[in-house]
Order: C-alpha cells, then sequence, then structure tokens
C-alpha cells in the first residue's frame, strides 16, 4: 500500500524550484520522515515533535516561524526498562508544560514489553528544556487497555478553567476490535489520571474506514472542535475531519459526512493526517500535519486553519507559494 501512495506522489508532487520571494513558502515545510507532529510553542519558538524515523526514537524540530525548521536530533534518547528496546515502536509524542516552562511533560506511544502480544502503550517523560533530553518516568505506562488493543495518540487539551484533560485512541483495529477515541482528566501536574476515562467518537462514517486516530482538542468561541484522522494512514484515504461538542467530555457530533481535508493530487498532498494546531503571532490558527513525499516517507506540512461562522476551514491544498505566518 505504501508503495501504491509512492507512485501516486511520484508522479504528481512535482515541487516548486524558483526561489521564492520574501514572506512566502511552499510545503513541504520540513521535508524529512516526522510523522505525526506536535507542535509547542515556548516564547518566540515552536517545538515540532514526531514519531520514530532515522535511529531517532522521538524527532525534534525548531522553528521561529512556522516555516523554516532546524532539526535537533532525538528528544527522547532512551526508552523506559517496561518498554521493549528494539529501534522502532516510539510513536505519536506529545508535549506540554504544566509549570509555566520550569519542564517539560512528553506523552508518548512505545511497546509495552511485559505483555507477550506487544500491546502499545503511553508512558511519560520529563525534560528541563523542550528539545530534552526527556527522561522517562514510572515504572508502567501511563495508560495501557491491553483488554482493547493498547492505547496510542496521546493529546493533550487544556482549558480556560485550567482544568486538564488527556486524550488518545485504543488501538482495537490493531486486532480486528473497534477503536475509539478517549478523553480523561489530568492531575495539575499531567503526570496522573483522574476520574474515569470517557468515549467521545469511533468510526461511524464512510470515508473513516475502520478506525478514528490523533486527536487534537481545540476551543472556539467557548465551543469544543475534536480534529481527528482516519482510515488507513498508508493510504490516500487517510484524512482528517473533525466532531464539535458544548462540553470537553461531549457529546460530540460529527456536521459533516466527509472529511475536512483529505488528498488532492492537484494540490500535491497524499494522505494527510496526524494534525496539530498552533497560534501565529497575530493570533490565527494554523495546522501541521503530514503527508506522503514521494520518496515514500511522511514530511512536515503546514495549512492556515480558517473560521467561518464556526465552521473550521482549511486552506486549500496547493503546490503554489503562499504567505508566511
Amino acid at each position: 500500500m505504501v508503495f501504491i501512495v509512492f507512485l501516486f506522489v511520484l508522479l504528481f508532487n512535482v515541487q516548486v524550484q524558483a526561489t521564492l520571494p520574501s514572506g512566502m513558502f511552499v510545503n513541504p515545510v520540513l521535508d524529512r520522515d516526522f510523522p505525526d507532529p506536535d507542535v509547542l510553542q515556548v516564547g518566540d519558538w515552536y517545538y515540532a515533535y514526531a514519531t520514530n524515523s532515522d535511529g531517532y526514537h522521538v524527532q525534534v524540530a525548531r522553528s521561529d516561524d512556522l516555516v523554516t525548521w532546524e532539526f535537533l536530533g532525538d528528544a527522547l534518547p532512551a526508552l523506559p526498562e517496561w518498554a521493549v528496546q528494539d529501534f522502532g515502536w516510539t510513536w505519536a509524542p506529545e508535549v506540554t508544560t504544566f509549570d509555566g516552562g520550569n519542564s517539560y511533560l512528553m506523552y508518548y506511544v512505545t511497546r509495552f514489553a511485559i505483555d507477550v502480544g506487544g500491546t502499545q502503550c503511553i508512558g511519560l517523560a520529563t525534560a528541563d528544556e523542550p528539545e530534552g533530553p526527556f527522561q522517562p518516568i514510572g515504572d508502567e505506562p501511563l495508560v495501557c487497555q491491553i483488554g482493547q488493543g493498547g492505547s496510542i495518540d496521546p493529546g493533550v487539551f487544556v482549558d480556560d478553567d485550567g482544568a486538564a484533560y488527556l486524550l488518545w485512541k485504543n488501538d482495537g483495529n490493531s486486532q480486528g476490535g473497534q477503536s475509539w477515541i478517549y478523553v480523561q482528566s489530568l492531575s495539575n501536574d499531567g503526570r496522573t489520571l483522574e476520574g474515569e476515562p470517557t468515549k467521545l467518537i469511533t468510526a461511524d462514517q464512510p470515508w473513516e474506514g475502520l478506525l478514528v486516530e490523533a486527536p487534537t482538542l481545540w476551543k472556539h468561541d467557548d465551543r469544543y472542535y475534536l480534529f481527528y484522522s482516519a482510515n488507513d494512514y498508508a493510504s490516500r484515504r487517510y484524512a482528517i475531519g473533525y466532531a464539535i461538542a458544548e462540553a470537553v467530555t461531549g457529546p460530540y457530533t460529527k456536521p459533516q459526512r466527509t472529511p475536512i481535508f483529505k488528498t488532492s493530487i492537484p494540490g500535491g498532498v497524499v494522505g494527510p493526517g496526524g494534525q496539530d494546531i498552533v497560534l501565529d503571532d497575530d493570533g490565527d490558527t494554523w495546522m501541521l500535519y503530514h503527508a506522503w513525499a514521494a520518496g515514500g516517507y511522511r514530511n512536515l506540512r503546514l495549512a492556515e486553519l480558517m473560521w467561518q461562522d464556526g465552521v473550521p476551514v482549511l486552506a486549500e491544498p496547493t503546490r503554489e507559494a503562499q504567505a508566511v505566518p
């Protein structure tokens, strides 16, 4: 399937070669294997974290404009003792701070060595600087739904009142079961789950295929927008959708039966997903996501996220130069 995606991109994804005018950019903004991006703003800098590649467990890069990225290496050089130590099983990092930048917490996915079935679980690591190095903490995973296929794709949301929540997906589709996106309250320091998890959404639309994953929760005009990826990540069917609610724990509804952002051969985008949302200096929202490149890897892309009467609208994929944030 990845080979088929590679052919689509190779045939249609012609890169812009000309020198760009000042204040303009073209996608990708980071042309290396950089799947499942998470982005954290720290002062004047944005830090992007991504799934394992090229010998790095958790990749990290830095930018001051969301467009020009400096690759910094491995943010998580060592895995916890409870994890499988073989390279290639560290996914979908999420980094945030709960103490105003005095320290940073990383939620990440790796394979649980104790479970012979190879279940993937969510662990914790901490660092003094956003680029790391992060050190794993805890003698066991933070979330590990072994009976439901495991737990992956952590995402953190902090509400206006300071209440923090962890979102994730149970990996039921890995075992032929059902996958849900969950949410659960976090302690003030982000290290402990509180209360009980709540199911938010599952795959129930034709375009979603067998799964929903990669939750990103965003609040706009007092409503909660749950962005997610769905379908087969290695195919052109992978895409981004959203659901909406009046409260963090739902109920969530899906306003449309089609994805908000999907493969566009004319626009040079194949299999977009793994999204995250950030604000620029003007307070405008931007989405960073991955999509397939001609070399058979997923690189980092950028698109403006606009709001039209409460409806999120992503800028159409294009090969042309666009204005920087």
